[in-house]
């Protein structure tokens, strides 16, 4: 079981949250439908960026490959960014879908097709800056063992597997693709006294109050 008085220390530390997309963002499923006219060349124009990098695409000409993600994970995203924490991803499938998602949820990093994924997140520590114990990642499979042992805060989803919620410092309530980054989120926000700040920025901003005439 994770030391919950060990894993708030370290979530007052974060800076920047990393996140595993398939299993996390998602929950895992992934869906392959036959591609309207013209989608082919979306596809095969966006593999062909990340060719050589280790990484899984589906590249097919009559086929498209399609995720479901979570509203309240796209609020964490902004959550976290009101509170001057930034963001990213790290996956080993390439995925148009997720590369939209990620430019929707103004995501500061985004690197798909990683088998590699602790050589990158060395790689984002050094542009930003900053310590691996002020980041934090977010996984569900071994995959993501080698990140999650050398940064600040291992998050585990709920349906993670067991060897992950092994090494995780907490575990989300929720599983991937059902709110478990929106968990994330909201746990180091809260651990950094900044959550109701937050809420009350994020409120403000979509409903701003009139003033009076």
């Amino acid at each position: 079981m994770p030391n919950v008085r060990s894993s708030k220390r370290r979530a007052k530390k974060i800076k920047l949250i990393l996140f595993d997309v398939d299993g996390v963002l998602t929950d895992g499923k992934i869906f392959v439908f036959p591609a309207p006219a013209g989608a082919q060349q979306i596809v095969s124009a966006h593999v062909a960026q990340q060719a050589g990098q280790g990484g899984f695409a589906l590249h097919s000409q009559t086929l498209i490959e399609a995720k479901g993600f979570h509203a309240h994970d796209g609020t964490a995203i902004s959550l976290a960014r009101l509170a001057g924490i930034k963001t990213g991803l790290i996956t080993k499938r390439i995925s148009e879908t997720v590369a939209l998602r990620a430019r929707d949820l103004k995501m500061d990093y985004v690197h798909q097709g990683i088998q590699d994924k602790l050589t990158v997140f060395e790689e984002i520590l050094r542009q930003e800056g900053i310590r691996p114990d002020e980041a934090a990642f977010v996984g569900d499979d071994v995959i993501d063992l080698p990140v999650m042992r050398n940064c600040g805060l291992a998050i585990a989803v709920a349906n993670a597997r067991e060897e992950v919620k092994r090494d995780a410092h907490f575990v989300t309530p929720h599983g991937g693709g059902d709110g478990a980054a929106r968990d994330a989120v909201e746990y180091i926000l809260k651990a950094q006294g900044k959550w109701k700040r937050v809420v009350s920025e994020y409120i403000c901003e979509r409903s701003p109050q009139k003033t009076s005439t």
